[in-house]
């Protein structure tokens, strides 16, 4: 009998190591390294290529940039407005996309509704290896996509997806997920790391060498990033990750990379009955049903790459029972928001050391840049105090441990925001070079530090 060597392999940065340890030497990752049989390698290589080989991909030798052309990396529009600006214009001819997310939060049905356009300028094989074919004309009939140009295929072999690509000649390949397929070549199982690894260089091979546009889902670990080794995300041209709150109808589509576009944009559909719906305006749908004369809310506006997205932000302070006051924060960092209520104790004079803390970003949305830190040091104070805030204001600007606001960028777009949704006052910082800053039917409340702000805003 033939004793199989074993090697070992760390799942976040890829490397191999001939013995285990619980601390992977190359990347510092603690309970990353996996066995796995050293024969892997050897006979999963050639599968890996079935997709298309290194001839097919027209560079068996160097050539200068200059002679290359890029009039094959075409790109097409995907049927849904909000995708097509997260991917940067549309989809690229030969792209390898991957789209993850949590279970139930809507990649399937965002894959399935694309299909209808799809399907207008080829054909499109809908590849699933977690649902039957009828399971998937059922899905569709709900979602109203009905086309003779879209293909299914409930399949996990990777061999025989490759030869049906091959037989069919699709534009378009659709494989959910990729945790499902396996080659059967290699004696791991299903969603193990050789698996995921061999069948996406495949499919890779397969987009470079033949042209044709690949959409991977794949499913996210307990920590929210993909499952599988850390080098799938760099085997793709784009990476997806739709978030969300299942128990919420809002679904926010971000890309955390990008070869073909910027990395900083977002898409926000909404769940309905019939699928996934385009919200192109999501600043006037997250501010719907805003209370008025309501203390401890103010609003704010965040850049998401090019947009401008206005953001209502909630807080709640309450006399605490316990020795050591709560802090929770939803959609904000925890560790800036307590960096911004100890400014206001210490600056604002609001004694927040012996009350909860409660801070929350309407309709799921996460602020991670610092021009939100005012709306959230207004938000603080109107209910600490319990006075509400107008309800036609807003507040732009970063505050500083001095207490001192500083500017922001992209602020003349974001007042022009603020403006067509109404809002008539909006609180900035004083800047120099915001002086010759005007907007029409806008006031600018200019302040220099947080007293100036609470004063001109809650009169305290």
């Amino acid at each position: 009998m033939k004793n199989y060597k074993t090697t070992f392999y760390c799942t976040e940065c890829g490397n191999e190591f001939p013995k285990w340890a619980g601390k992977c030497p190359a990347c510092g990752a603690w309970n990353s390294i996996v066995e796995r049989p050293a024969e892997e390698k050897r006979r999963g290589s050639s599968a890996a290529h079935r997709g298309g080989s290194a001839a097919s991909f027209g560079l068996r030798k160097a050539k200068p940039i200059t002679e290359l052309t890029t009039a094959g990396e075409l790109r097409f529009p995907t049927g849904m407005g909000e995708l097509d600006r997260v991917l940067g214009g549309g989809a690229v001819k030969g792209s390898l996309v991957l789209v993850g997310g949590a279970p139930g939060i809507g990649k399937s049905t965002l894959m399935l509704q694309i299909c209808a356009q799809l399907c207008s300028t080829g054909d499109v094989l809908y590849v699933s290896g977690e649902e039957s074919e009828h399971q998937l004309k059922m899905r569709a009939e709900r979602l109203q996509v009905a086309n003779p140009n879209l293909y299914v295929l409930s399949e996990t072999n990777l061999a025989d997806i490759l030869d049906a690509v091959h037989d069919l000649q699709p534009s378009v390949l659709i494989i959910d997920s990729i945790q499902t397929m396996c080659n059967d070549t290699l004696d791991t199982p299903p969603g193990s790391i050789g698996q995921v690894k061999d069948c996406t260089m495949a499919l890779m091979q397969l987009a470079k060498g033949e042209g044709v546009t690949v959409f991977v889902i794949g499913h996210v670990n307990k920590e929210g990033s993909i499952a599988g080794p850390k080098v799938l995300e760099h085997m793709v041209d784009c990476v997806l990750y739709f978030e969300g709150d299942q128990h919420m109808s809002y679904r926010i589509l971000r890309a955390a990379k990008n070869r073909f576009g910027a990395t900083n944009e977002i898409g926000v559909f909404e769940m309905a009955d019939r699928g996934l719906a385009e919200v192109p305006n999501p600043s006037e749908t997250l501010l719907s049903g805003r209370p008025e004369d309501a203390p401890g809310t103010c609003v704010t506006c965040a850049m998401e790459g090019a947009r401008p997205i206005l953001a209502e932000i909630q807080a709640l302070i309450a006399p605490t029972v316990y020795s050591n006051p709560k802090r929770t924060s939803n959609g904000l960092d925890y560790n800036r928001s307590a960096m911004l209520m100890a400014v206001l104790e210490k600056r604002g004079g609001l004694k927040l050391s012996n009350c909860d803390a409660y801070l929350n970003v309407v309709g799921g949305l996460t602020l991670d840049e610092p021009s939100a830190d005012l709306a959230v040091i207004i938000a603080l104070a109107s209910s600490y105090l319990d006075a509400p805030v107008e309800n036609t204001l807003a507040a732009i600007g970063e505050v500083g441990l001095s207490g001192e606001l500083r500017s922001v960028q992209n602020i003349g777009q974001r007042l022009s925001e603020i403006r067509r949704l109404g809002f008539q006052k909006c609180v900035i910082p004083a800047q120099r070079t915001d002086k010759l800053l005007q907007i029409d039917g806008l006031e600018l409340i200019r302040v220099k530090n947080v007293g100036q702000a609470l004063r001109a805003v809650l009169g305290k």
